[in-house]
């Protein structure tokens, strides 16, 4: 069970450093010191922008929850 929860971490570590990446940046922050606030964006968040928000939301809930678990699975167990 906790190798099981080991490996769900670290797929959702990963995927949740992709999704993240594919966000669009907003401006005002580090990205507008290297040219990523060149572009302005002239209308609301699309359908591709909400559904990437609610996958990211997602992953993080399972990736927090992993971690709980982990938590308290190594707990258990003696190890932390």
């Amino acid at each position: 069970m906790i190798l099981a929860t080991a490996i769900v971490l670290i797929v959702t570590s990963l995927l949740m450093i992709l999704l993240v990446l594919m966000h669009k940046g907003k401006g005002g922050g580090l990205s507008d010191m290297f040219g990523g606030g060149i572009s302005s964006s002239l209308g609301g968040s699309s359908v591709v922008e909400r559904n990437l928000d609610r996958l990211t939301i997602g992953t993080g809930i399972i990736w927090f929850a992993s971690i709980v678990v982990l938590g308290l699975l190594l707990k258990s167990n003696g190890v932390g």
